[in-house]
């Protein structure tokens, strides 16, 4: 199917932004490398824990990851603002793949410990540094703005569809495979085929920032976020709700200790959430917000803290995984809201350096996350942690209900109508 033009595609039908080539090879590229990160993230997981069981090793290799996209989220948005974002991308696959090939090597040696792992783990975090930005930049280049709404939801739901099928994936393999290698030779292969992927998109955005570097243009989607309310409100609530909230970085010792389901149960565990976001990303595909989007974003996060609390409860593996299902589906709500409204808030020339700005933050809640519930867990145990993490990310909401109205009061997902000339 050929591309539709911006002025035949005003109408938003649920597939309204499959309808474009280039987003199509971008999810097509976003849906191979996800899978490689969802295989990896679960045979390092199991393969620290199985070296140290030590909750305090997962969340070291967190730390890992996050360390250096916190230390360099400046240059690499001014990067993805410089210089071609879809070059950018390339680079980055590229890097990914030798990655994986570094963690088979090193698993073929018979390394026993987790410290050649960390490093590795931490060039993940350097090339993730540049290739989230790149990839969230470049989206709004592939579909006319009227769709970017839609494109976000269906980013969404292949990314979901990424984390339901690379954790299973990866714990049968593991365990067909007797171990981490056939996982990591896998994940190697998925990152080259998105490599191609990437390749054959025809968009190319050129250098959007024609100043030099500076400290000015290095801070300036900083600044740009913090003068917003809206963004900084949204993208700031994702940090802390998450920071608090996620349970994920504990999971392979729900798996082994809690519930007793081994690394197949893991796999599970991991793609449960991914289950309940791709699920609601596909009823926003169809039932697009069209009201209340703000106030509809904190009460999906009120709920994601409710059920962390829920899974923290739970003995049944069952009513585990429903309730994990349930914090992907509230989190998906505000996934959507939160990328939607950072990219049409942006202007073009900064969506780089905004997009590792927000990049920090859900960096900040996902991998420092991980760090932070690793200690929790060495502190008071998995299950208290997980229960007392809920429970802060339900006042987190309260907070922000208060102390952001302009997020609270945002009704649309659509970019704003410049002002009429006088």
């Amino acid at each position: 199917m050929s591309d539709p033009s911006p002025a035949t595609a005003a109408e938003v039908a649920p597939h309204a932004a499959l309808r474009f080539r280039d987003f199509r090879l971008f999810q097509a590229a976003r849906l191979a490398s996800v899978l490689s990160s969802e295989m990896i993230a679960v045979a390092v997981a199991w393969q620290i824990y199985g070296f140290t069981h030590r909750a305090l090793s997962l969340g070291f290799a967190g730390l890992a990851v996050f360390l250096p996209s916190f230390l360099l989220f400046l240059p690499a948005g001014h990067a993805v603002d410089r210089f071609d974002r879809r070059g950018v991308l390339l680079v980055v696959q590229s890097s990914y793949a030798a990655i994986a090939t570094l963690l088979l090597v090193v698993t073929l040696g018979g390394e026993r410990s987790p410290g050649p792992i960390y490093a590795i783990l931490a060039l993940q975090g350097t090339v993730r540094a540049f290739g989230a930005p790149a990839g969230q930049a470049l989206m709004p280049e592939l579909v006319p703005e009227a769709h970017f709404a839609n494109a976000v939801t269906w980013g969404s739901s292949t990314f979901m569809m990424g984390t339901i099928v690379g954790p299973g994936l990866g714990g049968l393999v593991y365990a067909w495979a007797g171990g981490a290698g056939g996982v990591y030779a896998l994940a190697a292969v998925c990152y080259l085929t998105s490599l191609s992927f990437t390749y054959a998109i025809r968009r190319r955005t050129g250098r959007m920032e024609p100043r030099n570097v500076s400290l000015e243009t290095l801070l300036a989607g900083f600044h740009y976020v913090r003068d917003n309310p809206v963004i900084l409100g949204s993208i700031s609530l994702d940090l802390f709700a998450v920071l608090l909230g996620g349970a994920v970085a504990l999971l392979p010792i729900y798996a082994s200790d809690v519930l007793h389901v081994g690394v197949r149960g893991l796999g599970v565990l991991r793609a449960a959430p991914s289950v309940g976001a791709m699920l609601m990303a596909l009823l926003l595909a169809f039932h697009p917000l069209k009201r209340r989007a703000g106030k509809l974003m904190l009460g999906c996060v009120a709920l994601f803290g409710a059920a962390t609390v829920g899974f923290g409860l739970s003995r049944n593996f069952v009513l585990s995984l429903v309730l994990l299902a349930i914090v992907g589906a509230s989190d998906m709500v505000s996934v959507v809201v939160r990328q939607t409204l950072v990219q049409i808030l942006t202007p073009n020339q900064m969506r780089g350096r905004v997009s590792a700005v927000n990049m920090l933050f859900i960096g900040t809640s996902n991998q420092f996350g991980e760090f932070e519930s690793g200690l929790t867990a060495q502190w008071w145990g998995a299950v208290r942690a997980t229960i007392y993490g809920g429970i802060g990310t339900l006042l987190v909401v309260s907070l922000w209900w208060r102390f952001f109205p302009a997020l609270r009061n945002v009704e649309s997902l659509r970019a704003p109508k410049a002002p009429a000339p006088a």
